[in-house]
């Protein structure tokens, strides 16, 4: 009877350590909605973590959205959530929110923010279960932050690759030619000047000053009609990118504008899908 109950005991101890090793295999898919990256109120991010994920084989996209720097939320991604969701399937998503640039979190509070919440995954791999293999997703403003963070800063993590809709590229440039009445506004409430007079903020926040030879990836999405960023923008990054050696991909929709729905919006999400799987190993 004693023989017998140290079998089981064993057996039983067996068993356990087993399922403890195969743990991270056995991961159910985790949904986390408004966690904390910071103690201010907007810097949440909703988390979404794939079944089956592991330190070393799940990678991570982080999305970033637009709106001026100055509104939007984390919702207006939540379409882009879902296709990235259903063609990548493996991946751990997560959808960040930024301070808005209003008074007093005027620019660069939201570059400060993204990097902030880039080195808050990082550091939580072990918890998540994640890799350090980091992908920057961004539309608009939010591709401006993806663009800045991957092309300014190498450390806790380097981006595999960084997935730029329609972002601006030179604030300096976007703000001077042509004079755009609908940018010019936001660029100066939301940096409290003007190149002129703070021409070391509008420089030091243009991604394109920060390519190099070394630089992640990127993917270039634009609209031939867009007024709000011209293409010109993503033009000038394609050359800069092109000349310094840099994998990317520049795919041009002449008859859209700021942003697209329906054929078109499924085919950048193809191209997208084809890019990553070049680019993140």
């Amino acid at each position: 009877m004693r023989s017998i109950l140290l079998i089981l005991i064993l057996f039983i101890l067996v068993f356990s350590s087993c399922k403890k090793d195969e743990d991270p295999e056995q991961d159910m898919p985790v949904t986390m909605l408004n966690v904390s990256y910071g103690s201010n109120a907007q810097q949440k991010m909703d988390v979404y973590l794939p079944a089956t994920r592991s330190t070393t084989n799940t990678k991570v996209i982080i999305m970033i959205h637009g709106g001026g720097w100055n509104t939007g939320d984390k919702t207006d991604f939540n379409e882009y959530v879902d296709s990235l969701k259903k063609r990548e399937p493996s991946y751990a998503i997560f959808n960040i929110n930024y301070r808005l640039a209003n008074t007093p979190d005027l620019f660069p509070a939201q570059e400060q923010d993204v990097k902030a919440a880039v080195e808050s995954i990082f550091n939580k791999r072990q918890e998540y279960k994640v890799s350090d293999k980091f992908v920057l997703v961004g539309a608009s403003a939010g591709a401006h932050l993806a663009l800045l963070q991957g092309y300014k800063y190498s450390t806790p993590v380097k981006p595999k690759a960084i997935i730029n809709f329609f972002g601006p590229t030179d604030l300096v440039t976007l703000y001077n030619n042509p004079p755009n009445p609908l940018v010019q506004p936001t660029l100066f409430s939301v940096t409290g000047g003007t190149p002129a007079t703070n021409n070391t903020l509008y420089t030091q926040s243009s991604p394109i000053n920060f390519v190099s030879s070394q630089s992640p990836p990127t993917m270039i999405l634009h609209g031939g009609t867009d007024i709000v960023v011209s293409p010109s923008q993503s033009i000038a990054l394609d050359t800069k990118l092109f000349t310094s050696g840099v994998t990317h991909q520049y795919v041009f929709y002449p008859s859209e504008g700021h942003g697209w729905i329906g054929a078109n919006l499924t085919d950048s999400f193809n191209k997208i899908q084809v890019f990553l799987a070049a680019n993140v190993n």
